[in-house]
């Protein structure tokens, strides 16, 4: 999915850190080493950050969180924002996974960043609850409407995706642009309905 689509969950992937308050050392080379060592991992290159997220993508289908969390949080501090939103949201369902309890999602906004990582992973069916539960909530979100077009359309609901997509647009008009030049859309894109929705103009009456 494009960025319009995950802007709200880089905000959700940031990570509190722990300050802590600092003592003097009494070995100044003991406490650069431990100082480097503390240090978070970070992707200095494009390449770099790409290559820890998809290592983080294959412990993540494993089901190894923990890990796949660490090297997400790699991919969030590289250069490229595509790819650094991504791994946010993927390192948001990392932290739910290794919670014991049931997820527990309390605004609209959490709903929207987990439905649309489900969506990502290709888990429709669960995107598209949360995402129908966001749009409860806030029902003139153009971005929702937007996620929950693309869920409905790959879970093969046609009719629902067309009626997402149409609002989202009514709601935002450059919806219309972003989903011409979105990949995910593109197998769609032939279909009646939809591309009626994505180039009005060639309509014929």
């Amino acid at each position: 999915m494009p960025e319009k689509k995950k802007t709200v969950a880089a905000k959700a992937s940031n990570t509190p850190t722990r300050m802590t308050k600092p003592q003097a050392p009494k070995n100044p080379k003991s406490t650069e080493a431990s100082r480097t060592a503390a240090a978070p991992a970070r992707a200095q290159t494009g390449a770099d950050q790409l290559a820890a997220f998809e290592s983080a993508m294959k412990l993540f289908h494993l089901r190894r969180f923990k890990e796949a969390h660490d090297l997400f949080q790699q991919a969030i501090a590289g250069p490229e924002r595509d790819v650094a939103n991504r791994a946010g949201l993927h390192a948001s369902m990392c932290q739910h996974r290794l919670s014991q309890d049931t997820v527990t999602l309390a605004s609209p906004e959490e709903q929207y960043n987990y439905g649309v990582a489900l969506l990502n992973a290709r888990k429709v069916e669960e995107a598209r609850v949360h995402l129908e539960k966001a749009l409860l909530a806030v029902p003139g979100a153009d971005h929702v409407h937007y996620a929950l077009a693309l869920a409905k359309a790959l879970g093969g609901d046609l009719g629902g995706a067309c009626e997402h997509l149409r609002r989202a647009i009514e709601l935002e008009p450059r919806n219309r642009m972003l989903a011409r030049q979105d990949a995910d859309f593109a197998p769609f894109a032939n279909q009646p309905a939809i591309q009626a929705l994505l180039y009005p103009e060639k309509k014929t009456w």
